[in-house]
């Protein structure tokens, strides 16, 4: 007997890579977070992006939108610890990395840590801090140490900084200098809710009468699982057109007329590594070119700067960003 039924002309594709446990995992970080956050999903898969590529991130946005409790709620998801800092302009340099003391019993100077020993460091208005006490971030975020005295210190794995920041307010603050925003593999800018938004945020915050959105929130991440998860991100497969795609775009701000200062090599392996992690939590273990599009305005609105001109006609960096991005065309 023949048989008539259609035959399948789907194809399976099995992962080089398994990323079943990161997707797996992701989801359970999203699903913590939105039992308080309401309406930041964009903001919350760029932290876990950057968390798996060991990035640290710059969240600007006005005072009340979530910025700081959504940090600190992310933080609380990972079974690490975590350190919250006020900057201040009276803030020095020791009150961050710490400083050596005279010990009288051994009669020897020991060093004493600094909050910046910790595993998430939550930097709360960065750019209220002096310029002395912002530079020295720099070794910190870029080699995750701490020298001190001619010694140098390493910092624990997994080492993550988290900085908000006042787009309004700028009395009395200290614009971060572009080779401090460059250590930022993102710059994420958080925007008002929407009506529907807000009306669950004001209902969310009647029905926890008074909790705490700390106790809410579980443990999800340990720092093993963390690592397994960044191993199997740098196995990830990038062609070699999808390479020339990333460096086509990152040139292309260099020599563009709306920009004053275009992305160096740095934001050309950020929008790399972070390509390849959207990739990965969304079950691929190849990165495409919309991969690398959802990368590219993060990764550059701190590194690129308008013309004068372009800014007081109202540009953004994210429209110039998105301009370029059209203009350069998609690999097939």
């Amino acid at each position: 007997m023949e048989n008539n039924e259609p035959q399948s002309t789907e194809l399976n594709f099995n992962n080089r890579v398994p990323l079943e446990n990161l997707q797996k995992t992701v989801e359970e970080i999203k699903a913590e977070l939105s039992k308080i956050i309401i309406g930041q999903e964009n903001f919350i898969e760029l932290l876990i992006v950057a968390l798996l590529v060991d990035g640290h991130v710059l969240i600007e946005g006005v005072p009340g939108i979530a910025k700081t409790i959504t940090a600190k709620l992310f933080a609380k998801t990972l079974k690490t610890n975590f350190s919250r800092i006020q900057f201040t302009p009276d803030l020095m340099p020791s009150d961050i990395l710490g400083t050596s003391i005279f010990n009288v019993k051994t009669t020897e100077f020991e060093y004493k840590k600094g909050p910046i020993f910790s595993n998430i460091i939550l930097i709360d208005e960065i750019n209220r801090a002096p310029a002395k006490t912002q530079a020295a971030m720099f070794e910190t975020m870029e080699e995750r140490q701490v020298t001190m005295d001619g010694a140098t210190y390493k910092m624990d794995d997994p080492f993550m900084v988290l900085a908000t920041q006042n787009p309004i307010e700028q009395e009395g603050t200290y614009a971060l200098p572009e080779a401090q925003l460059d250590r930022f593999i993102f710059k994420i800018k958080v925007d008002y809710p929407s009506v529907e938004e807000e009306i669950k945020i004001i209902q969310t915050h009647h029905d926890r009468k008074g909790s705490k959105p700390q106790t809410l929130v579980n443990p999800v991440i340990t720092p093993d699982q963390l690592l397994d998860y960044k191993s199997k991100i740098q196995d990830i497969m990038v062609e070699e057109k999808i390479i020339k795609y990333i460096a086509d775009i990152i040139t292309k701000t260099r020599n563009h007329p709306h920009l004053y200062l275009g992305g160096s090599p740095r934001a050309s392996i950020a929008t790399l590594n972070a390509a390849k992690a959207f990739a990965a939590i969304l079950g691929r273990d190849f990165v495409i070119p919309e991969d690398v599009k959802r990368a590219l305005v993060p990764v550059l609105n701190h590194r690129v700067i308008l013309t004068p001109e372009r800014e007081m006609e109202g540009m953004t960096t994210e429209s110039v960003v998105n301009m370029i991005t059209e203009s350069v065309e998609i690999p097939r």
